[in-house]
């Protein structure tokens, strides 16, 4: 999964968030761009003559520090600004000198740079304050998954069409319990908070129900009530959650019967076997999706498939198999699938799956993404001394 690296206790947010680009074996070398454009302005002035004397443009040193230095690095760059002005400026005799407006506007340009670097860095901590409240939302709605989790070989990666607000309504967990591993993977129809606040609903429901419930049926309708329970309370207090629903796949993994699976389908694309030898597409297993359930008659009870150990299940949302190129092509996950593991059949591993299908997948659409994407694989592991 997507995530920031944990920061050092007391360390200075704004280092952490610095740009790499400007860093030459761990250390800043931000300072070194001014101090290499302020020697250039004083050896043209000097070598240029009384012609050309260009010893004032030093009021563009602090001006690129402030841009990409902290505020100590632009007060030092707009100190020697002034400093060499000084020096330079009076060695020329008197005639050829550039005089007190110059030395005003190197002054007064330093001291803006200053002002302007202090509400950058003011801007730049609130943009990394707000990065990681988004973070935490993020981790509370798609709680860290530990390897092995539920006894299942799992993979996952999530990206926000958003990348600012790396957080959407895309949402999936796996859920150990008494009566055998419980799997969910949706999709929250729309954007933005509102979508954040059903997908933590409905995973709040699913992690309660899926352990406690003996029925993979009572867990999905479980997810139903939750769903229209969370739409009317939007009503209540003048949300517009009128069209609001989500589509889903919940798994249910028996621990007495380790050669099949039981799934649901509320309206979402259907889960891919990817073995070595080929690639299956579980059955449809139609209920309609989640906030829609009064609109059907009885919905249909769970669906049991063959998933033998080993063989994995790959689960995506509308952001991978609606992924356009610069022609309006959908991506081809099917195709490119089947090719790579004729290729190589260790293809069929959880975490090279998600990955082919994550690089794929951005570059079939350059990086934009046209919606929150999630590629979710996972698999009963073979027995040990199983090939």
């Amino acid at each position: 999964m997507r995530g920031l690296l944990p920061r050092p206790s007391g360390a200075d947010p704004l280092v952490s968030g610095r740009s790499q680009l400007l860093r030459v074996g761990g250390r800043s070398v931000a300072w070194l761009p001014p101090l290499v454009l302020l020697f250039l302005i004083a050896v043209v002035d000097w070598a240029s003559g009384s012609s050309f004397r260009i010893i004032s443009w030093v009021v563009l040193v602090p001006s690129v520090a402030a841009a990409i230095c902290g505020l100590g690095g632009t007060i030092t760059a707009a100190v020697l600004a002034v400093v060499i002005y000084v020096v330079e400026d009076r060695a020329w005799p008197h005639q050829y000198r550039t005089g007190l407006p110059d030395f005003v506007l190197v002054v007064l340009g330093g001291a803006l740079a200053v002002l302007v670097c202090a509400v950058r860095l003011r801007g730049e901590r609130r943009m990394l304050h707000m990065q990681d409240i988004v973070e935490t939302t993020r981790r509370a709605v798609l709680r860290p998954l530990p390897p092995g989790w539920g006894g299942l070989d799992h993979a996952a990666v999530y990206l926000a069409a958003d990348s600012v607000a790396r957080v959407g309504g895309d949402f999936y967990d796996i859920q150990p319990s008494p009566l055998g591993t419980r799997v969910l993977l949706g999709d929250v129809q729309g954007k933005g908070l509102g979508a954040v606040a059903a997908a933590s609903a409905l995973l709040g429901t699913f992690r309660e129900a899926a352990y406690h419930e003996p029925l993979l049926d009572t867990v999905a309708d479980r997810l139903e009530t939750r769903m229209r329970r969370h739409i009317r309370y939007g009503a209540a207090i003048g949300r517009d959650e009128d069209d609001r629903f989500a589509t889903a796949v919940l798994l249910g993994f028996p621990p007495a019967d380790p050669g099949h699976v039981e799934f649901i389908n509320f309206g979402h694309e259907p889960a891919l076997v990817v073995t070595p030898g080929g690639i299956r597409a579980l059955p449809p297993g139609g209920r309609l999706p989640l906030g829609f359930g009064d609109l059907g008659g009885r919905p249909p009870g769970a669906v049991r498939a063959p998933l033998a150990p080993g063989e994995t299940l790959l689960l995506v949302t509308d952001g991978v198999s609606e992924a356009r190129d610069t022609a309006g092509r959908f991506f081809p996950l099917l195709d490119r699938l089947t090719r790579a593991v004729a290729a190589d059949p260790g293809t069929a591993e959880p975490g090279r799956l998600v990955r082919l299908v994550r690089d794929g997948t951005l570059r079939h659409c350059r990086g934009r993404l046209g919606d929150d994407t999630t590629i979710f694989a996972l698999r009963r592991p073979r027995p040990p001394g199983e090939p």
